[in-house]
């Protein structure tokens, strides 16, 4: 038995105070402030302009005025708003449902979602979900402090596994239901594999379904995509005969993983269909985050924080009087 499968058969109290503890001394320690800085927090109230930076800035928030006075690219910079409405779209189908290291990736989702929780919430902002299960949507209010933050981890880690001949709700479908239940801005968050809407065989050209619907939630909102992956999703074990199973189909296939050039052809595959989703969820402006099962994911999000703030605190670069930053 690994350890997820350990983690699991935890009674659920325990699994969330767990979940807790490690958000509340070890990630927070790390962090040491009052938010959580998962994005710089571009806010809504103007504040100036600084120097456009080439793969940092998004275009949508360049100011013409000054770049046309100083022919110097600008972007307008604003102040961070001290009340953030946090919502997560937390993918619990069944292709969440597989890890082969310390967790599960439905287990590492919830610990993500733990860490926005827990650390959001703190500081007296409001955290609402929508969870993405096998019987369908299920919505959660955004509301402030931790009893409802566990009972939506609890609605989490008890969401039923996937059956087969499901109907489930597509991820696209899901990024757009959550656009349009929340006009006003605010940080969202979502947290998939990301493998739902490719291609037949997961390798392009065509984008993801789910692109466009992300891209135009990142137009109006401030988004994070938290991608959860596993080790056996990019390469194989050479294990003998392996009978591998499709958890959102439920199709079967023996593989011979002794044939180095099978496993050759496998890693190669996957190398590329992970090019690919990373090239989408970069199309779309939404900041990205890799967790993974055989990683720190706690150190992933600390890295992730630290250079959110570092991009943050170049956002509010004291200027001088002609605009330009000092």
């Amino acid at each position: 038995m690994n350890k997820g499968a350990a983690i699991n058969e935890l009674a659920p109290e325990r699994r969330l105070r767990r979940l807790e503890l490690t958000v509340t001394r070890r990630l927070d320690g790390l962090l040491h402030g009052s938010y959580l800085g998962l994005l710089p927090g571009a806010g809504s109230e103007p504040a100036g302009s600084r120097e456009y930076q080439p793969g940092e800035d998004e275009v949508r928030r360049m100011d013409w005025s000054v770049t046309a006075r100083t022919t110097v690219p600008h972007v307008r910079t604003v102040d961070a708003d001290r009340e953030l409405t946090t919502w997560v779209l937390v993918d619990a189908t069944a292709s969440m449902d597989f890890g082969t290291a310390e967790f599960e990736k439905r287990e590492l989702a919830a610990a993500a979602t733990a860490a926005v929780g827990f650390l959001t919430t703190a500081t007296g902002n409001r955290l609402g979900a929508h969870l993405l299960t096998p019987d369908g949507i299920r919505r959660h209010p955004a509301l402030g402090g931790r009893t409802p933050l566990l009972g939506l981890l609890r609605t989490l880690l008890a969401a039923p596994r996937a059956r087969e001949s499901t109907e489930v709700i597509a991820l696209a479908d899901a990024i757009d239901g959550l656009h349009r239940a929340v006009p006003r801005r605010g940080l969202m968050v979502v947290v998939s594999d990301f493998l739902d809407g490719l291609d037949d065989d997961g390798l392009g050209p065509g984008a993801p379904t789910w692109e466009q619907p992300l891209r135009r939630l990142a137009a109006r909102h401030q988004v994070l995509a938290v991608r959860i992956g596993d080790p056996r999703e990019r390469e194989l074990p050479d294990v003998g005969l392996l009978a591998l199973v499709d958890p959102e189909t439920g199709r079967r296939r023996e593989v011979h993983t002794a044939s180095r050039k099978l496993r050759e052809r496998y890693a190669a595959a996957a190398a590329q269909q992970h090019a690919g989703v990373t090239a989408a969820l970069r199309r779309t402006g939404a900041a990205h985050l890799d967790l993974r099962t055989d990683r720190d994911w706690v150190a992933d999000i600390v890295r992730h924080v630290h250079a959110q703030r570092r991009l943050g605190r170049a956002a509010h670069r004291p200027m001088n009087a002609g605009g330009v930053t000092a």
